[in-house]
């Protein structure tokens, strides 16, 4: 079981409706479609890195287990990364994933909740 964030670069929603259709486009276009293979954005693989240091993804160190699907840059292309956290660790580590976008000028989404987070 796994709880899911999308982090994206681009401009912040106004709200939730909005993030939530900018989230629909950028996960059909970039995540979903086989046919075409984006790289992850300079800013996306920045914050995938930042965020690694913190909870690895190889199952050393202090974040071992956070995530469901390792490793979290195969999750990324072009302008979003969707992250798979371990649900025991979700909390934990949602907040810090939320906590970095922001630093990173990125916005964070939670598509179980149809909503942004700040």
């Amino acid at each position: 079981m796994s709880y899911d964030l999308a982090v994206w670069d681009g401009e912040r929603p106004r709200d939730n409706h909005q993030a939530g259709t900018v989230y629909d486009e950028f996960y059909e276009r970039y995540l979903e479609s086989d046919d075409v293979v984006v790289p992850p954005a300079p800013r996306i693989v920045g914050y995938v890195e930042a965020l690694i240091d913190r909870y690895p993804d190889d199952g050393s160190g202090v974040g071992s287990g956070a995530w469901a699907s390792p490793p979290v840059i195969n999750e990324a292309s072009g302008p979003i990364v969707y992250l798979l956290m371990s649900y025991s660790k979700a909390e934990e580590v949602s907040e810090y994933a939320a906590s970095l976008a922001r630093e990173h000028g990125l916005v964070c989404y939670d598509p179980q909740a149809e909503s942004l987070r700040s």
